[in-house]
């Protein structure tokens, strides 16, 4: 029996990982928070890094423009059945609507919010079982490097 190649799908780290060096492509004015999509093979759909400030648009989050660009090249129209989004920072109320409604099937994030996160911190809009479909979330990956990414943003605001 032949040796099998190596597991090509990411880990969380690995992807968590990808978010953080999509989180550099953020403007100096925009918080540095980054998001990539990857579908049920684990192959990256989409990267974004928060533009709020660069576009002037209060929706250009992360997670928003990661999610609208892999929408656009899945092929099943918005639906983002079996993908992952990962993003360095726990998502907010809009980004967690967004990414229910688009059928994300995981959600993983580094570091958590506890002043507007949605997913367990302030609110849990992820796991309510009111909506029709409820992803799975791991949080806390990497979360120390992605924490380190606000905390210099925000020291150098000061």
């Amino acid at each position: 029996m032949g040796v099998l190649p190596d597991d090509p799908f990411p880990s969380d780290t690995d992807m968590v990982r990808a978010a953080i060096d999509a989180a550099a492509a953020a403007g100096e004015r925009d918080i540095p928070v980054g998001a990539v999509v990857f579908d049920s093979a684990g192959r990256e759909l989409a990267r974004a890094a928060n533009a709020r400030e660069a576009l002037g648009d209060p929706t250009a989050h992360a997670e928003i423009l990661a999610l609208r660009r892999a929408a656009a090249v899945h092929g099943d129209g918005w639906r983002l059945e079996g993908a992952t989004l990962a993003v360095t920072l726990e998502p907010c109320t809009m980004c967690a609507g967004a990414l229910v409604l688009a059928r994300v099937g995981r959600l993983i994030f580094g570091a958590w919010e506890p002043k507007t996160g949605a997913v367990g911190s302030l609110w849990d809009v992820v796991r309510d079982r009111r909506l029709n479909h409820r992803p799975q979330v791991r949080g806390g990956v990497l979360a120390d490097d992605c924490a380190a990414l606000l905390d210099g943003f925000f020291r150098a605001q000061r």
